[in-house]
């Protein structure tokens, strides 16, 4: 399984996550704007793998002698809803004292860690949702890209699929195409048909009906920040997913490592929500599908209440609101 975000010859090396499914390819990215570019642009993506990426981007500017901690804070200033990409820089920098191969040597870490903890995560969470399900094989919900591409490897929310499927206990997933950039329809999509997993692509729109037809067992997602009273920020659509899924008694289980985890924000309601470009709604594949000057509320996340979620699950287990 290669690594989504790797180190090789002095230089970050990525997984182009915006030219799957239709070609897989590589970057290699030398410096901290090439890094910041790539992940505005969703070519790196994922909490656990914005931690990793941001680590290295230290190590990056931490080798070209440049001012490491202006570079540092640009970095983790990228997308400001993942608290794992701040996290991983500022865990980076807290070695810079020591020299250059110190940073990246802590940056390393980061990314040895981030398989195993993914992999114990998704493992508990396996559990989790055994316990909670009594059919067998499950037929599982997926929104947006929670498997390996959004991690160094493994994956958070799609790891459990890995664990259960490896039992012969996954009979489908639903993957929900996730709007505005498709990570489900061709990120998630991609992985199952990758691992021989069963799956349909639905609108996001249809997660309701799905439930009301029961063919969904149990949702799994995972989280960009998790504050101290459980309140999850994850990929816009999230929210109205746990909606449908508490009316009409599914399982949600939010699958993520404990780095997302921040105590410091007591509940959601303190998550600054990044917005995205307008053109990402008002154009598609190049082409313009609304009206000239349309204006846009395009929000990459929201966030969904902890009263909503069967269960937060780190490598931990199942994390206790504060």
């Amino acid at each position: 399984m290669r690594r989504t975000v790797d180190w090789a010859d002095g230089a970050v090396v990525i997984i182009d996550q915006v030219a799957l499914p239709s070609q897989y390819r590589t970057l290699t990215l030398r410096t901290v704007d090439e890094l910041i570019d790539a992940i505005t642009r969703l070519a790196v993506r994922g909490a656990p793998a914005l931690g990793a990426a941001g680590a290295l981007g230290v190590a990056l500017a931490a080798f070209t002698g440049s001012d490491v901690p202006a570079e540092a804070e640009r970095l983790a200033s990228a997308r400001p809803t993942a608290v794992n990409l701040r996290w991983g820089v500022s865990r980076a920098l807290a070695r810079l004292d020591e020299g250059a191969d110190a940073v990246l040597a802590e940056a390393l870490a980061v990314l040895e860690e981030d398989e195993r903890l993914n992999r114990e995560a998704s493992g508990l969470a396996a559990e989790v949702v055994l316990s909670a399900c009594s059919r067998r094989p499950l037929r599982l919900l997926s929104h947006c890209n929670a498997g390996r591409l959004a991690t160094v490897a493994w994956g958070s929310a799609l790891g459990v699929v890995w664990h259960l499927h490896a039992q012969g206990l996954v009979e489908s997933v639903l993957v929900d195409e996730t709007r505005p950039l498709l990570q489900g329809a061709r990120l998630t999509a991609w992985e199952l048909a990758e691992a021989g997993v069963p799956y349909r692509v639905q609108p996001d729109s249809a997660a309701a009906l799905a439930m009301s037809r029961g063919m969904v067992d149990c949702v799994l997602v995972g989280a960009d920040r998790i504050t101290a009273n459980g309140d999850v920020a994850n990929k816009v659509g999230t929210y109205s997913l746990a909606i449908a899924a508490a009316h009409h008694g599914v399982p949600f289980v939010v699958v993520a490592p404990s780095s997302t985890v921040d105590t410091a924000l007591a509940t959601g309601a303190e998550i600054e929500i990044e917005e995205r470009r307008a053109d990402e709604l008002t154009h598609f594949a190049g082409q313009q599908v609304a009206p000239d000057r349309a204006a846009v509320f395009n929000p990459a996340f929201d966030v969904t209440p902890a009263a909503l979620i069967t269960a937060v699950v780190t490598e931990h287990g199942v994390f206790k609101p504060a």
